[in-house]
């Protein structure tokens, strides 16, 4: 098996939506499922001085995120038909929605919430790294929509090596890496806080729910 991952650049990303929109156009996913979100993360504050100037703390950053096709997926353990697997030759996590039965566990336990349950289809659905893209040599399509290159996909250990610079991600508000050690590493940007931050928050949690 040759596990894949992606890299996401922080200090690239202008939070433009090309790759959730590219995703949702190419997948043709029905208007409640974003197999990529997007999350604009803000913090800081502004405070007027007794001498009329003003002091300025405020950041943002945006943070690119799908399924991580991680090591030890938590979708995987829970699901009771077989139906959520990680692929024997690239090590994606998919769905066989012939097995699928719309149980939602794998949903309550990915700390990504990756994949949700399409009631009308009866079955689970997901990022699946578009596989069948990778299989024809090309990236997936989120990662070729990107107009600022933020976005790289790849094998875990080219990956890994191409981007020294990176770590396995621990960006605000993604959850611990030690949880399912998440194939995704982030070069983050001079403002990015880590994982459990409180002093951050996203602005547009009813957009990444």
């Amino acid at each position: 098996m040759t596990e894949h991952g992606f890299y996401f650049d922080s200090t690239r990303c202008t939070g433009c939506r090309t790759c959730e929109m590219a995703c949702k156009d190419y997948k043709d996913t029905d208007i409640d499922f974003n197999y990529r979100k997007v999350y604009d993360m803000e913090g800081g504050e502004c405070s007027l001085n007794a001498d009329g100037t003003v002091t300025n703390s405020a950041y943002c950053y945006h943070v690119s995120a799908a399924c991580n096709h991680c090591e030890d997926p938590a979708c995987v353990k829970v699901c009771p038909t077989t139906a959520m697997h990680k692929d024997a030759g690239t090590g994606l996590v998919l769905v066989d929605d012939t097995k699928c039965i719309g149980c939602g566990y794998c949903h309550m336990a990915c700390p990504y919430n990756a994949p949700k349950v399409n009631r009308e289809k009866g079955y689970s659905v997901k990022c699946d790294g578009c596989i069948e893209r990778l299989e024809e040599g090309l990236k997936p399509m989120c990662v070729t929509a990107c107009p600022l290159r933020a976005l790289d996909f790849g094998a875990w250990d080219e990956l890994k090596s191409t981007y020294a610079d990176a770590a396995v991600g621990n960006i605000a508000p993604l959850p611990s890496k030690d949880y399912t050690h998440p194939h995704l590493l982030v070069k983050e940007c001079n403002d990015a806080k880590q994982t459990g931050d409180m002093a951050v928050m996203v602005s547009n949690p009813l957009e990444v729910m």
